[in-house]
């Protein structure tokens, strides 16, 4: 690989090891209550698989980021699997064992995904079945269900969920009111499950481009217009919060100070923090004679697997949303725009790929403005590992998940970017 194209992965910005990288963090053992990387990234589509790759690449991410102490993970278990850990109460006992055994906390989950999210096209399909639909309120019970029994006593839990779903225009008031009895039932378990045992789980609602919810401002209108209503707010905020994807905030050029005002002035909790980072590219700042390869470089990460929405900003900073980035690519006047962002996940250290960028700088903007205790969990998804453009591939993945963590923890807890 290329140091010279690819800033962020020379030898002086990792050191060789994680541990020298991050080795302020070290004395903190309570921080993987907090911080965890997302498993999505590996494949898993039943229990087998799913230990498989948390054997083969947790535990060697945990053996570079954190031998000495627990290290946390955001599980990501498919619709299957959730339904055959809670059918059978022994298997989930002797998994809960053996998470335990690796020292990795299942603090937080990912419950985005319903089935494969490897196979090998994805797209509009990770948005299915949609919060409307009660496939995805039994999903999501299994996996309160299987989190309240994997959490150590005392511990809180988050699931991140989808922003609804994708929109269909069919009939949506309708599609959004049986969406809000959905929720109203998800969130009636997780006060059921905290009667039992005490603990606090939240549900926390994951805006995303595209989605019918694409910003904070979408999430207080949902909240205002469909939940409010039901149910006092207290009862909601104990256990129905939001997911902020610093990714999906930065591609819809939300302003990360103001996302976090907007959910605080309507006391919506944010339970999780998806630390991630978007493709940028700033035409701007590149001279015009350069921006045709800038394109070209950009091209690299249209790849078939992932949906890549994709918003423009033109110089009366107005934005133009695309689905996908082919279909941004296909358009004569892209190098005419001030700045294309794209909803590809890439590795947080990267701050530029030759002329592309990363909006890295996002994530120092949010976490900057957060109080200490103000959310509970910390998710570092970079899930698109396995599709990155050739010339980032130099590097082995549980390497690479490791470098994120020690590079979030740093940033996080040491508040130093």
């Amino acid at each position: 690989m290329d140091q010279s194209v690819v800033s962020g992965l020379a030898p002086a910005v990792y050191n060789g090891s994680v541990l020298e990288y991050a080795s302020e963090m070290e004395a903190d053992t309570t921080m993987h209550d907090r911080l965890a990387y997302c498993t999505n990234v590996h494949p898993g589509s039943n229990l087998e698989m799913t230990r498989e790759a948390l054997q083969t690449y947790a535990c060697a991410v945990k053996a570079k980021y954190a031998p000495e102490h627990p290290m946390g993970i955001g599980l990501w278990l498919s619709a299957a699997t959730a339904r055959e850990l809670v059918s059978q109460p022994d298997r989930l006992e002797e998994f809960a064992a053996w998470l335990a055994e690796q020292g990795l906390v299942p603090c937080t989950f990912n419950g985005f995904p319903f089935g494969d999210f490897h196979q090998p096209v994805v797209k509009h399909r990770v948005y299915q079945p949609a919060w409307w639909e009660e496939t995805r309120a039994e999903y999501t019970g299994n996996l309160a269900r299987i989190l309240d029994a994997l959490l150590p006593p005392g511990a809180s839990g988050t699931i991140s969920t989808l922003p609804i779903g994708w929109p269909d225009r069919t009939d949506p008031v309708e599609h959004l009111r049986s969406a809000a009895q959905r929720l109203e039932d998800a969130v009636q378990l997780l006060h059921e499950l905290s009667d039992q045992r005490g603990r606090r789980i939240i549900l926390c609602l994951e805006p995303e481009p595209g989605c019918i919810l694409q910003s904070s401002r979408d999430v207080v209108d949902f909240f205002q217009t469909y939940l409010w209503s039901r149910r006092e707010r207290s009862w909601w905020s104990r256990h129905l919060g939001v997911c902020h994807d610093i990714c999906h905030s930065a591609v819809m050029f939300e302003d990360q100070h103001e996302a976090l005002r907007t959910y605080r002035e309507a006391d919506i909790p944010i339970g999780k923090v998806q630390i991630s980072s978007a493709v940028r590219m700033w035409l701007e700042g590149i001279p015009r004679e350069h921006r045709q390869a800038a394109r070209d470089e950009l091209a690299a990460f249209a790849e078939p697997r992932y949906l890549h929405q994709t918003v423009w900003r033109s110089e009366a900073s107005e934005t133009r949303f695309f689905e996908d980035l082919p279909d941004a690519l296909a358009e004569p006047d892209g190098l005419e725009q001030i700045e294309w962002r794209i909803h590809f996940h890439v590795p947080i250290f990267l701050k530029q790929i030759g002329h592309v960028e990363t909006t890295q700088d996002e994530i120092g903007r949010f976490l900057g403005e957060l109080g200490k205790d103000e959310v509970l969990h910390f998710e570092v998804e970079t899930y698109a590992w396995s599709v990155l453009p050739d010339e980032l591939k130099g590097i082995e993945l549980a390497d690479g998940i490791a470098r994120e963590m020690a590079w979030a923890a740093v940033h996080l807890f040491h508040k130093t970017l």
